[in-house]
């Protein structure tokens, strides 16, 4: 027979549910079953300390649970002042039902499964998954969160994690692996009669400060001295690969923009997207008095396109 929620985690009916998610997690690491292989008491402990969380971690089960609508398994109590309705028997007899599925809550009642959403949230936003697997007796699945840098994402990299429970895995991020990607790593969740679970990793892509992604496409902005843009010639570019030369067009306007065949994020079909340089003419800081004479003394050409947008 299960004990009282409370009793299980140490705490009183006034704990807050800071306190309650600070229990758990103590509990929870010092009996998981990865910590105590092939320790009955432990693992009966852990499955305690989980059952109880299940509802003091809820706040709506752990309201039911305080008014006595719950009792310490979960399951709901027959409760005197429902509301029955009336329905008819086997042979024309007549019987009564509860829209609660009558005492003892009917099928479904029990201790929920449903995540723990952030419990190991101090552990690179950790979330241990309580849904039961498929497979029955099999292990739980277990659910992380992980950030990776960008270029890490695109180019592909290994990374050797600790997971809250103490337990160590090495990750391999596939090239061109994208934002919000799940890893799957199978049998290295909890142990169960059954065999074990999955280890399911979201991957978060750090931004960064040069590239924007969009598909299999990376995107740049570079900027040029005016030189540059009126004469032409080769500037340096930053790549997901490396540096490479590019060659600027003579009389190349701001916002005029160049394409990198090939130098883009790698295709799960094989190849690359392209990368895309933004060219943007950037003057001299704090000013140029020999461009200032010159621009002076300088006459130009009309700038039609001015014209065609002023509606001229």
């Amino acid at each position: 027979m299960a004990r009282n929620p409370y009793i299980v985690l140490g705490l009183s009916p006034k704990a807050t549910d800071a306190e309650i998610r600070s229990a758990f997690r103590q509990l929870a690491k010092k009996y998981h079953p990865d910590r105590n292989p092939d320790d009955k008491k432990s693992e009966d402990k852990f499955k305690e300390v989980s059952a109880a969380f299940d509802i003091l971690g809820d706040s709506e089960r752990r309201k039911k649970y305080d008014r006595g609508e719950i009792d310490d398994d979960g399951r709901e109590r027959p409760n005197p002042f429902h509301q029955w309705t009336q329905r008819d028997g086997a042979g024309g007899g007549r019987g009564y039902s509860s829209g609660a599925g009558g005492p003892g809550g009917g099928p479904g009642a029990g201790a929920s499964f449903d995540d723990i959403s952030d419990i190991f949230s101090d552990i690179f936003g950790a979330r241990q998954a309580r849904a039961h697997s498929a497979q029955q007796g099999r292990g739980r699945d277990t659910r992380y969160r992980l950030e990776v840098d960008f270029l890490d994402a695109v180019n592909g990299a290994k990374k050797r994690v600790t997971m809250p429970d103490g337990k160590t895995l090495d990750l391999t991020i596939p090239a061109g692996f994208e934002d919000g990607q799940t890893l799957r790593l199978k049998g290295q969740g909890e142990r169960g009669p059954g065999g074990a679970g999955d280890v399911y990793v979201e991957v978060k892509v750090k931004p960064h400060a040069l590239f924007d992604r969009k598909g299999d496409d990376i995107y740049i902005e570079t900027p040029i001295t005016l030189k540059e843009a009126v004469l032409g010639g080769k500037i340096t570019a930053p790549t997901i690969a490396g540096d490479v030369s590019v060659n600027v067009p003579k009389n190349s306007s701001s916002g005029t923009v160049l394409r990198l065949k090939g130098r883009g994020a790698p295709k799960k079909s094989g190849g690359a997207g392209d990368q895309y340089v933004k060219l943007k003419i950037v003057l001299p800081e704090g000013g140029d008095k020999e461009l200032e004479e010159f621009v002076k003394k300088w006459k130009g050409a009309d700038l039609k396109a001015r014209r065609d947008f002023a509606g001229a």
